[in-house]
């Protein structure tokens, strides 16, 4: 089962690698081509992919000094020691497929 926030991948992997097997398997011009045309399909996904784990590590690194915040507030005895999460929770934007990444 799927779930809905995790990233589909934009690639066939079964696909790619049944043109890379043509190719090792036959080496004609067309199945060696075909091949080679899966390079910057991959290269795009590598690069989306890196663009949501750098996003995720950045959520996490903010989400996790909130948290620091949160605690050394408390130990500090302040009013109102969650708001330092609360802030950070408020300001999150969830991923959304269409929302593209880096804009």
């Amino acid at each position: 089962m799927t779930t809905p926030y995790v990233p589909r991948p934009t690639v066939d992997p079964d696909a790619i690698t049944a043109h890379l097997r043509a190719a090792q398997n036959r080496l004609t011009p067309t199945d060696l081509w075909t091949a080679v045309a899966d390079i910057p399909i991959m290269l795009a996904e590598i690069d989306r992919l890196a663009s949501l784990l750098s996003r995720t590590r950045w959520d996490f690194a903010n989400l996790l000094a909130a948290a620091r915040a949160t605690l050394a507030a408390d130990t500090d005895g302040e009013h109102d020691p969650l708001a330092y999460l609360r802030d950070q929770v408020a300001e999150h934007q969830p991923w959304a497929p269409d929302a593209g990444i880096g804009r």
